[in-house]
Order: structure tokens, then C-alpha cells, then sequence
């Protein structure tokens, strides 16, 4: 019950309980006194009728006596009026049995009021003549008490409503306030952490709306500042230690991306040659400055071209990679003979000729990283026999699949279902040590039986408008799947940019969830974390909507560089689920456990639940299980 209807309850039963007692107090004490003026009156009648009529009282018949007793009679509101000669019998008789209109049965009934008798004995001389009997008429009394009562109910509730109405308003302005701290409370359960400016003026909410404006503020400060660790902590773990190049892990979630996107990509393989023979020449100082100058030369050439979007990337050892997005085929040989040139001076400075050689492969947009990559080596081989520090750009893949076939091959599998949807990754609860969740893994094969990379299938369907289809398709198996074999854990669902903004999709599944409501819980529909820092709004949007129909959202792959963990607070997932190179080798390495580490106080602040993927080693999975965070998968 809210505060104001209690206010209220108790106040009106103090009014009532206040009421009742003041009001049969005054009807009594208005009873007593109309009695007692009856009395009264009704003796002061006797005694002045029984002085009048003495004189007349010798002669019992004369008129006089009766002319005077009707005089009087007809004066007042007297029920009877009797005289009585010396013997005791009756001489004049006069009733009045009128009752007073207005004055209900029940009042009567409820409140007695006792009949006013009084006499006076009549003297003529020194003997006593007789005795005059005076009854008021208790319908007056009666009357006037019910008027009395009356005035007094109405006045009673007349202060009550307006009693109420000021407490209203009180509690309205008061009231208020205590809204707008339970709205500030739920914000900051929300990750939002708003002040009241306006202080409320009542003492009490007063101090209570300065505290949760302290603690508002406070707890912000600690997310932006464990926001700003985890940022820093995610960028130190995407980069090399040495030459401040980004990881290989970094250039793989590059390339997840780009195959989302349709953006002209070529891929540099850059290695150095002999570098285990330079190390043994040069000794290690001297080498890690030889790496930190071949950095730069890479990080140099990158910022020539300005019009692009140059990354450079260190794999292993003597292995590198640059990333060139948004140049054109033509500027590809520019590139490569200009870093050509850079490092044969640099080979110069160090009495090496010939240090490095480079290997281009076009991004294949229907490939895999893998299948890159290899390319790429394959162009390096192909250097390496041209001469010192030279270049090799490779062909399109001619062996691939032209994309009619693809598109052909895609409709005819997703129009058929012919495709299988199988569970994988197993995360285990780390409260319980049961499966918390499993993802649905979709496996396609072509005519001839040989298994279809899902990353291609899945980018094709995306570019042709096919994909929100196959979305409905796995949707519905796992549906049928947590029905038909009784799942009592939850499964994730991949869904992609497209499918999300679809509306028919939505619909779609609103219906079927709407049919299924028992299982909604069960449903996490899992968006990587680049894509929805693409679209915040548009799933942000989603989210919400999901939460409406009681499912969860997973945001998969997260680290800094894809997702800041502010937009992370704002999109207010489920579940988060962490890289999969953050897991590995966290045993042994410090920033990857502060970084998870950070990443759970957060995620506790803003009730999300964080998960490993795909941790290998016993030590690794015994380290996360420690931090606390939800559950991992092996």
C-alpha cells in the first residue's frame, strides 16, 4: 500500500474514532441540558399556573379555571396539563399528543429522553385546593436535539474534507519528491545516474534526497573511473608489449568485421628474414630496437595515406600484418613499394640488405580469415624469390565459387531448411555447477556433401535479404528443440543486424513467443558487440522490446576496442560474453584478470551477468571461476 492511502486511512480513522467520541460527548451534553431546561421550565409552568389559579380554586367548576390552563396550554409545547382537586380527582384535563416532523424513528429510538413530569399544589387560605400536573412535550426536545446533531455531523465532515484536501496537497508536494527518489533509485539500477537539483523543502526527505544525490554521484564516479580501467586495460591487452602494434586477436575481430561490412580490403604479410640469426648477431637490446624502428616503419607508411584506413598488426616474432581498408587497387602497389623502399633503408642502418620481404592478398568477402591469410603467405613465398625486400600482390581466388552459384546455393538451402542446427559451448554455472547456457551452432553442407564455411553461408544470405529467413528458420528449431527434449538452461541465438531491424521479424516473433510464453526465458538472442556499436539506437530499440517479451540479450566478443562499456551500460544487455583470447592464458596473465576483474565490478553495479568463451587450460578456468563472474564455456 502506497504511503499517501496509508497517510490517509490513518488519518481518517483518527477522525472518525475523534469524531465519535466528540459527538455522542455533545449529544449527551445536549440531552442533559435540554432535560434539565425542561425540568425547569415545566416546574416554573406548575408553579406560576398553580399561583393563578388559587384565588378561582374555591369553586372547583368556575370557568375561569379552565379559561386560564388553556391559556397557558396553548402557549407552550406541553403534551398534558392536568388539575387534580384535593381528593385526587381530575377536574380540567388538557393533552397534546403532536409529534415534530423531521425527526427520524431511528434518532428517537437510538436516543431516549425521559418524559418531564412537574407539580405545584394550590392553596386557597391555609388548605391545600388541589394539584396541577405539568408533561412537556419531549418531540421539541427531541427536535431541537436532532437539529443540534445535525449541525454538528455536517460541520464534523465539512472539516474532515477539508482536512483531507490540505493533507493532499501535502502529500502531493511531499510525495513528489519521494517519486522522484524512487525514479533516481531505479535509474541507478539502470546505470544512470541522475541528481535531484531541486530539493524538496520537508527536513527529512530533504536529507534522504542530499544522500541519494551523494551516492549518485559517487557510484558514477566509480563506473567512470573502472570504465576508464577497463578501457585502458582492454587496449594494453590488444597490443604488443614491444612495438605498441595491436595483437593478432585484434586483427581477427577486424576481420569479422569486415566481412559484415563491404568495405575494399587488401591484406600486407610483412615478415622479417632470419631474425633468429640477428638476434644471435645483434643481442637482445639491440634487436628489440631493431623491432621498435621496424614498427615505426610500419606505422609511418600507414599514416602516409591519409585517405585510407591503415592498421598494422604484429603476429609473432618476425611476423606483421597491415590492414588497408578504403584504397583502391591502383594504391595498393604504392603502398608496397613505398614500404618496400622504408625497410630496405632500414636494413641499410642495421648492415642488413635484405630484411624483410611483403605478400598482398585481396579481402575475399566471401572467404574465411584463415583462407586469407594463407593467401597472403603465399604471396610472401612469392616475394621472397623476386628479391631483397620485395613485394608480391596476389590474385582474386579464381577457384571460388562465383557469387550466382553462391547466392543459388544459398536460397535453395534456407527455402528447404536444409540445414542442421546442433548445441555447442557449454557454459557452466559457477553458482550451481550447472549448464547455464548453449548456443545454437547452424551447420550447412552443399550438394556434395562438404561442409560450407557458416561465416561465408551467413555473409551471403546477409547481402541477398535471405538471412532474416534463415533467422526465423533456427529460431523456430530452437524453440521446438527446448519443447520436444524438455531444456531447462537457456539457449543462445545469433541473430544479425539485418534481421534485428526487420520488422516483419519482430512480429513475427512476438507471435511466437507470445505461443511459447513458458520458455521466453529460455531464449537469449546473442548480437556481437562491433555490430551494436554500429546501431546503438537500433538495438538498443531491440533490447527493449526482447525485454518485453520477457527473453535476454547476449552481447558477444566484447572488449573495448568494439564496444566502449559505456554504450555497453546503455544497451543494458543480459549477458556479456567476453572474448575468447581474454580467457586464455589469464592464469598468467595480470591484465587480462584486472580486466575481467574490472569488467565483473561493473557488470555487478548494473546486474549483467559476464561469460568466458571457449577457456582451454584447468588453471585458466579455475582463475575466472575465482573473479566471479557468472559462468565459462571450454
Amino acid at each position: 500500500m502506497s504511503l499517501s492511502k496509508q497517510l490517509l486511512l490513518l488519518l481518517s480513522a483518527l477522525f472518525l474514532m475523534i469524531f465519535s467520541v466528540n459527538f455522542v460527548l455533545s449529544v449527551n451534553n445536549i440531552r442533559s441540558y435540554l432535560e434539565g431546561g425542561a425540568e425547569v421550565h415545566a416546574q416554573d409552568t406548575a408553579t406560576s399556573l398553580g399561583l393563578s389559579l388559587s384565588p378561582y380554586m374555591v369553586e372547583e367548576t368556575d370557568p375561569v379555571i379552565e379559561t386560564t390552563m388553556n391559556a397557558i396550554f396553548d402557549m407552550g409545547y406541553y403534551q398534558e396539563i392536568k388539575l387534580v382537586n384535593v381528593e385526587g380527582k381530575p377536574l380540567v384535563t388538557l393533552k397534546n399528543q403532536q409529534e415534530f416532523e423531521g425527526v427520524p424513528d431511528w434518532f428517537v429510538k437510538t436516543i431516549p429522553m425521559k418524559t418531564v413530569v412537574a407539580n405545584s399544589e394550590i392553596s386557597s387560605g391555609w388548605n391545600i385546593s388541589g394539584v396541577i400536573y405539568v408533561t412537556l412535550n419531549p418531540g421539541y426536545a427531541y427536535f431541537k436535539l436532532y437539529e443540534q446533531a445535525k449541525s454538528s455531523f455536517y460541520y464534523s465532515l465539512a472539516a474532515f474534507a477539508v482536512s483531507i484536501s490540505l493533507l493532499l496537497i501535502v502529500l502531493r508536494v511531499t510525495l513528489r519528491s519521494l517519486k522522484k527518489i524512487d525514479h533516481m533509485a531505479l535509474t541507478i539500477a539502470d546505470g544512470r545516474f541522475e541528481t535531484i537539483e531541486e530539493l524538496p523543502w520537508t527536513t527529512e526527505v530533504r536529507n534522504v534526497t542530499t544522500s541519494m544525490n551523494m551516492m549518485s554521484r559517487k557510484i558514477e564516479k566509480v563506473i567512470k573511473n573502472s570504465n576508464k580501467k577497463l578501457d585502458n586495460i582492454g587496449k594494453r591487452l590488444q597490443q604488443d608489449d614491444l612495438t605498441g602494434l595491436n595483437k593478432k586477436s585484434s586483427f581477427e575481430i577486424e576481420m569479422k568485421k569486415l566481412f559484415i561490412s563491404d568495405v575494399e580490403t587488401s591484406i600486407f604479410m610483412i615478415k622479417i628474414d632470419g631474425l633468429s640469426s640477428l638476434v644471435k648477431e645483434l643481442g637482445s637490446d639491440a634487436i628489440d630496437e631493431f623491432l621498435k624502428d621496424f614498427a615505426q616503419v610500419l606505422i609511418m607508411v600507414a599514416e602516409q595515406y591519409k585517405e585510407g584506413k591503415i592498421s598494422a598488426y604484429r603476429f609473432f616474432g618476425s611476423e606483421f600484418v597491415l590492414l588497408v581498408k578504403q584504397v583502391e587497387i591502383k594504391q595498393i602497389e604504392q603502398i608496397a613499394k613505398l614500404l618496400s623502399t622504408s625497410l630496405a633503408a632500414l636494413g641499410t642502418k642495421y648492415l642488413k640488405p635484405d630484411i624483410a620481404h611483403i605478400g598482398v592478398a585481396p579481402f575475399n568477402p566471401v572467404g574465411t580469415t584463415e583462407g586469407i591469410l594463407l593467401a597472403a603467405n603465399e604471396a610472401y613465398e612469392q616475394a621472397r624469390l623476386i628479391g631483397a625486400n620485395s613485394y608480391y600482390i596476389g590474385e582474386r581466388d579464381s577457384k571460388a565459387i562465383d557469387i550466382d552459384e553462391w547466392k543459388s546455393l544459398v536460397f535453395n538451402i534456407i527455402d528447404k531448411q536444409d540445414y542442421k542446427v546442433s548445441f555447442v559451448g557449454k557454459v557452466e554455472d559457477f553458482q550451481t555447477g550447472k549448464i547455464l547456457m548453449e548456443e545454437a551452432f547452424t551447420h550447412v553442407v552443399d550438394q556434395k556433401g562438404n561442409s560450407i564455411s557458416i561465416g561465408t553461408f551467413v555473409s551471403i544470405a546477409e547481402k541477398f535479404s535471405k538471412i532474416v529467413e534463415l533467422d526465423k528458420g533456427i529460431t523456430t528449431k530452437v524453440v521446438n528443440y527446448i519443447k520436444d527434449e524438455h531444456i531447462q538452461h537457456t539457449i543462445a541465438i545469433n541473430l544479425s543486424i539485418r534481421t534485428i531491424k526487420n520488422s516483419d521479424f519482430r512480429a513475427w516473433l512476438f507471435t511466437l513467443i507470445k505461443r511459447n510464453q513458458s520458455l521466453s526465458q529460455q531464449l537469449v538472442f546473442s548480437i556481437s558487440a562491433y555490430a551494436a556499436a554500429k546501431e546503438v539506437i537500433v538495438y538498443k530499440d531491440f533490447i527493449e522490446f526482447v525485454h518485453k517479451l520477457n527473453a535476454k540479450v547476449m552481447i558477444k566478443r566484447f572488449e573495448t576496442q568494439s564496444l566502449s562499456p559505456e554504450i555497453a551500460k546503455e544497451l543494458n544487455p543480459d549477458y556479456i560474453r567476453l572474448t575468447r583470447e581474454i580467457g586464455n592464458g589469464i592464469a598468467i596473465d595480470e591484465g587480462k584478470k584486472v580486466f575481467v576483474e574490472t569488467m565483473q565490478e561493473i557488470a555487478e553495479l548494473l546486474d549483467i551477468n559476464v561469460l568466458a568463451e571457449n577457456v582451454h587450460s584447468e588453471n585458466d578456468f579455475r582463475c575466472i571461476k575465482a573473479i566471479g563472474i557468472s559462468g565459462a564455456s571450454r
